[in-house]
C-alpha cells in the first residue's frame, strides 16, 4: 500500500499552540514535524542535521513539543494520533469498500477501475466524523482516564504527557491493578517524598508488586485524604463514609473500577 501522503492539519490548534514563538521557533517545529511524518521518530542526529548549527539552542526552546519514546526517539503526540487516526480511516472505509467489515461479502467486487477511482475519492473524504468514530473508539479504549490516575497517585512530578502515553500503553486489566493498588501502596508509604515518581511506578509496573507489612487493605480516611476525593467522586450520593464504601465493595455491592 503506497504511503498516505497527507494528514489533517488543524489551524486553530497550530496558532494556539505557538502562540508566543518566534518565525524561526515556527519554522523549526513544522520542519521537525514534516520529518516525523516522513521518517518517524527522530533520533537527536536527525534533529540536529534539520536544525543545523543553532540546533542546541532552538531546540531546547522547542523541545516541549515533543516526547521521547522508549527507544530515546522523539516525537511530536498529536502528529502520532492524527496519522493514526487518518490511517484506521482510510483503511476503514477501503476495507468497506471490499466487503472485508461486512456481514457477508459481495460475490463479485465492481470493475476494477471504478473501484480505483471511487476509493480514490473515498480515501480523500475528510470531515468530523472521523474525527467522532475515532475518538469514540479511543474512549472506550482507555478504560480509566489519565487524569484519574495523575490524581490518585498525588506525586505530580515528570512530563505529564510522556506519562500519559505510558499509562494509555496498559492494558486494561493492568490499569485497574494499578487503581486498586495505589491507595494501599500510598498507604504503606504515607510520605510522598519516598514514594516513588510516576514514571517509575508505570516503567516498573509496581503495582504487580507486593505490598508487605499493611495489616488493612481498606483505604483509611486519616492516612489516605486523597483517596476519599476520589471515592466520592463517583459514590459520595450514595455512602457518606469511607467505611460504608470500603464494606459496599468487600460485599461485591459496587465495583469501582467496573462500573
Amino acid at each position: 500500500m503506497a504511503k498516505d501522503p497527507a494528514f489533517l492539519f488543524y489551524p486553530n490548534d497550530y496558532i494556539g499552540g505557538t502562540m508566543g514563538m518566534t518565525f524561526e521557533e515556527k519554522g523549526a517545529y513544522m520542519e521537525l514535524l514534516m520529518v516525523q511524518f516522513n521518517r518517524g521518530h527522530m533520533t537527536y542526529d536527525m534533529i540536529r542535521q534539520v536544525l543545523g548549527q543553532n540546533c542546541g539552542q532552538l531546540f531546547g526552546r522547542i523541545k516541549d513539543k515533543f516526547s521521547i519514546d522508549d527507544d530515546g526517539l522523539y516525537y511530536n503526540t498529536r502528529l502520532e494520533e492524527e496519522k493514526y487516526k487518518r490511517q484506521n480511516f482510510s483503511n476503514s472505509r477501503r476495507n468497506n469498500k471490499l466487503g472485508i467489515n461486512q456481514h457477508t461479502k459481495k460475490d463479485k467486487l465492481d470493475d476494477s477501475n471504478s473501484l480505483d477511482k471511487e476509493g480514490h475519492m473515498t480515501l480523500h473524504m475528510e470531515n468530523e466524523n472521523e474525527n467522532t468514530i475515532l475518538s469514540n473508539k479511543a474512549i472506550k479504549y482507555i478504560n480509566i482516564d489519565f487524569e484519574i490516575f495523575w490524581d490518585l497517585y498525588d506525586k505530580k512530578v515528570g512530563n505529564k504527557e510522556k506519562l500519559k502515553v505510558k499509562w494509555e500503553r496498559l492494558t486494561d486489566e493492568e490499569r485497574e491493578l494499578a487503581m486498586k493498588h495505589i491507595p494501599r501502596y500510598k498507604q504503606s508509604q504515607s510520605d510522598k517524598q519516598f514514594r516513588k515518581d510516576p514514571q517509575t511506578y508505570l516503567n516498573n509496573k509496581s503495582f504487580n508488586d507486593e505490598i508487605v507489612g499493611l495489616k488493612d487493605n481498606h483505604i483509611t480516611h486519616e492516612a489516605q485524604p486523597q483517596e476519599t476525593e476520589w471515592w466520592k467522586r463517583k459514590y459520595g450520593h450514595i455512602y457518606e463514609t469511607i467505611e460504608q464504601f470500603n464494606e459496599a465493595y468487600e460485599k461485591g455491592i459496587i465495583d469501582p473500577f467496573n462500573d
